[in-house]
């Protein structure tokens, strides 16, 4: 049951009654005050309907837990009053409206039922006699003095309450009398009705009534200030309007109501659809209404000027000629032939049907290998405006689709402020690093993309902060990425890829001479003659103080050497000049950061050159492979992910399936332990394509013959031995090339992914088919009866068809 004030138990207590009980909620009936409220609750509805057909009387009790709609005993205060009903009537369908009039105090002595309402037993409380003295009298006075405080405060009680409390002698029926009638809450009302005794209950009110004194007080002081600070508010905008007035008179006036009438002006020669223009008005009338100085016209003002500022009916003069496309093409980069071509293509085919929609164009390669600067050049070959957005590291939608306009400081999104920067409905847009969009519970950039480079949606496009559409359709949109898997499929699926490989040795060799050291010198401001760059030292340079697949290290390599031959210039008294030969890079650049692998010579036991890609290019993946005698220990190092311990466990099995073939003992895997390490432990690695590396580096390591250096090999194994197609065959062997390897083992269902491979590297390098694991072993390992300084490696080449998707990497 709830908690309410101890009340002490009279010995003069009539007997009990059993009567309904009505639960009421926020209510608190007092005896002698009559009360009219709505019953609602199915319970209560059965228990007043009960009362009514007997003897009219009930027990309203209140709740002290307002939240319960099915209030049980416990729900309830022990204290009530025993009401007479005197009017019921149906005020709803759901419920009755319901007049009662309290008759005295009672207390719940044990309920009986609660079902279908609650019945119990009442103890019914006399009121106490109580002795009339002069104490008692100087109570009534002082609660009289305090509830006429009380009304010259609280000014909405009528004045007939006033007469009702001054002609009350009683003590007990006057705290009754004056709790009903002021505004507290039900508790303190409830902590009224729980006392018996006359002359306590009294003197609880007049504390109540006090304390409520106080608080009355300080609200209306709180008022009183409010009304001053807004009479001062009233000044001065009064002082304001007449300051504006006169600034009118004066001729120096900056009113609303002209500039909205200047921007509908602007709105009208803009010739909109109608549903942009209409909008626009619309704030325009806003703004009108507006007084002078307010906030609200300044994010109006605001919004119109960005909305204005648009270019809805602005176009770059675009001129399609293929010929000088191509010719800025091969000014600007040197190679990328099929890159080149792909672009004239589209380029073609826009000049033939200049209406079509234009395709999502993704540029997908390692860093520095000109993805941002071939668009830059498509711009120009195009007579369109060049912008660039950055997507990394975006993680907010609104920061692509815009804020709404009910958030402080909102402004439209990347894509339309860059359309609002090159002022031209038709501009080039490079969406750079498309690959590196994050998301978070602020929402997905990459999903928000969606709409933006979809041709069939974007036409009507609706920034959050403009609210209306704004057509991208005739906006050429160019993305690139490092790495394609990293993009989603969906936003994937809606893109043209192109992808750009690695450079060869002699393509960076022509970049720096014609392009990279004339940029350098220009921008460091020393002469050609001053320093010569030759194509032997820039082959150093490369070689031994850069590894990528671009050429930005390259360019940060001849700035270093630009930097300090100026303070050369600068300090030398009679300084001529400089030629950078290989012979003298150490004295510029330091010692060599990079060397070639020595053991490219060496033909060693357990050592297999794999091949892996990664999103900065192909790189050289060296599997090492140690038995030693053990339990069957297998031990895998090198930061393996999942995928390339499988293809590991996969390579085991497949050596144990060939065993007594290939001359092992059947039980090795028992009496030995085998470890396989991959370099760079630092450096996470994972993919299927490593298993066949793996295979022959452990059969080389249980048969005791060394494995050809000279030859690198990428593909996934099966438990049969069969080898699986691998991706990105194009930048692996690029990474053979510059390791030096001659001969190259990959899966045969690859074949036609050499159609990829640059020339310069198909005519270096010998590629050789593999259906299956033995055709690696018989390639890769030393026949018995030849010596270990054999080096080279020789194989018919192989006809090269068409390309191939990419289906799994090692990185």
């Amino acid at each position: 049951m709830a908690n309410s004030i101890t009340v002490k138990k009279m010995r003069d207590v009539e007997p009990e009654v059993f009567l309904p009980v009505l639960a009421v909620r926020g209510i608190v009936l007092f005896p002698g005050m009559m009360l009219q409220f709505d019953v609602s609750r199915q319970k209560s509805v059965f228990a007043v309907n009960d009362a009514a057909g007997k003897d009219k009387l009930i027990f309203i009790v209140t709740q002290a837990d307002l939240s319960s709609n099915e209030p049980t005993e416990d729900d309830l205060y022990r204290v009530g009053v025993i009401a007479r009903i005197k009017q019921v009537l149906n005020h709803s369908e759901d419920g009755i409206r319901l007049h009662v009039e309290g008759i005295s105090r009672g207390e719940i002595s044990s309920v009986v039922t609660n079902e279908p309402f609650i019945m119990a037993n009442i103890i019914r409380h006399r009121e106490k006699p109580y002795r009339r003295t002069s104490k008692t009298q100087a109570l009534i006075r002082v609660a009289h003095d305090k509830f006429d405080e009380y009304m010259g405060i609280f000014k909405r009680i009528p004045p007939d309450v006033l007469f009702g409390v001054l002609k009350e002698e009683d003590p007990g029926r006057l705290a009754d009398y004056i709790a009903s009638n002021i505004a507290i809450d039900f508790e303190r009302k409830q902590y009224i009705l729980d006392e018996i005794s006359p002359v306590k209950r009294l003197r609880k009110m007049i504390s109540i009534i006090e304390e409520e004194n106080r608080i009355l007080e300080i609200e209306n002081e709180i008022t009183r200030k409010t009304q001053e600070q807004i009479d001062e508010n009233q000044r001065e905008y009064y002082l304001k309007e007449q300051m504006r007035a006169i600034a009118a008179e004066l001729g120096d006036e900056d009113n609303p109501q002209s500039e909205a009438e200047e921007l509908r002006e602007k709105i009208a020669e803009l010739h909109l659809a109608e549903v942009c223009e209409q909008k626009l008005l619309k704030e325009c009338d806003k703004l009108y209404r507006m007084p002078y100085g307010s906030h609200e016209g300044s994010v109006i003002r605001t919004y119109l000027d960005t909305a204005l500022s648009l270019p809805w009916n602005k176009y770059s003069k675009e001129s399609i000629d293929l010929k000088k496309a191509q010719k800025i093409l091969d000014r600007d980069h040197y190679g990328l032939t099929k890159v080149k071509e792909r672009f004239i293509e589209i380029l073609a085919v826009r000049k033939l049907a200049p209406n079509q929609n234009s395709n999502i164009i993704c540029l997908v390669g390692p860093p520095g290998v000109g993805k941002t600067s071939i668009a830059r050049s498509i711009a120009e070959a195009t007579g369109r405006k060049y912008v660039r957005v950055s997507l990394g590291g975006v993680s907010d939608e609104a920061e692509i689709m815009g804020h709404r306009r009910t958030y402080v400081g909102s402004m439209p999104g990347k894509i339309l402020n860059s359309v609002k920067t090159a002022g031209t409905r038709n501009p080039l847009l490079l969406l750079d690093e498309i690959d590196k969009l994050g998301h978070n519970f602020k929402g997905d950039p990459s999903s928000a993309l969606l709409e933006v480079l979809d041709p069939e949606q974007n036409s009507e496009f609706t920034d959050h902060y403009l609210d209306m559409p704004f057509s991208l359709k005739d906006v050429l949109f160019i993305t690139t990425a490092n790495d394609a898997s990293r993009i989603p499929g969906p936003l994937y699926d809606r893109m043209d890829v192109i992808e750009l490989g690695s450079y060869t040795l002699e393509e960076k060799v022509n970049i720096a001479a014609q392009h990279l050291v004339r940029k350098q010198l220009k921008s460091h401001g020393i002469a050609a003659t001053q320093l010569k760059f030759t194509k032997q030292g820039i082959r150093a340079i490369i070689e031994g103080y850069t590894r990528e697949a671009g050429v930005r290290s390259l360019e940060r390599q001849i700035s270093s050497i630009c930097r300090k031959t100026a303070r050369r210039i600068i300090e030398a008294d009679a300084f001529k000049s400089i030629s950078i030969k290989s012979d003298n890079l150490e004295d510029l650049l330091g010692p060599k950061k990079f060397t070639k692998n020595e053991n490219v010579q060496e033909n060693t036991v357990g050592l297999v050159n794999g091949l892996a890609w990664t999103s900065v290019g192909g790189e050289m993946l060296p599997i090492e492979v140690a038995i030693m005698p053990g339990k069957g220990k297998i031990q895998l190092t090198g930061s393996l992910g999942d995928v390339m311990k499988e293809s590991a466990s996969a390579a085991i099995t497949c050596i144990r399936t060939r065993a007594e073939k290939l001359g092992i003992s059947p039980d090795f895997y028992e009496a030995n332990d085998i470890h396989i390490h991959a370099p760079e432990g630092a450096v996470p690695k994972d993919g299927p394509s490593a298993g066949v590396a793996m295979a022959v580096a452990i059969t080389s390591a249980l048969t005791k013959i060394p494995v050809y250096r000279s030859v690198a090999m990428t593909g996934e194994i099966t438990l049969q031995g069969r080898v699986l197609p691998i991706g990105g065959l194009k930048e692996k062997a690029m990474a053979a090339y510059k390791n030096g390897i001659k001969t190259v083992l990959i899966p045969a269902e690859n074949e036609p992914d050499l159609a990829e491979v640059d020339d310069v590297v198909k005519s270096a390098l010998t590629f050789i088919p593999m259906k299956s694991i033995d055709t690696a072993l018989e390639i890769a390992l030393l026949p018995v009866k030849k010596t270990v300084s054999e080096k080279k490696l020789m194989a018919p080449a192989i006809p090269v068809p068409h390309t191939k998707q990419h289906s799994g990497i090692v990185q």
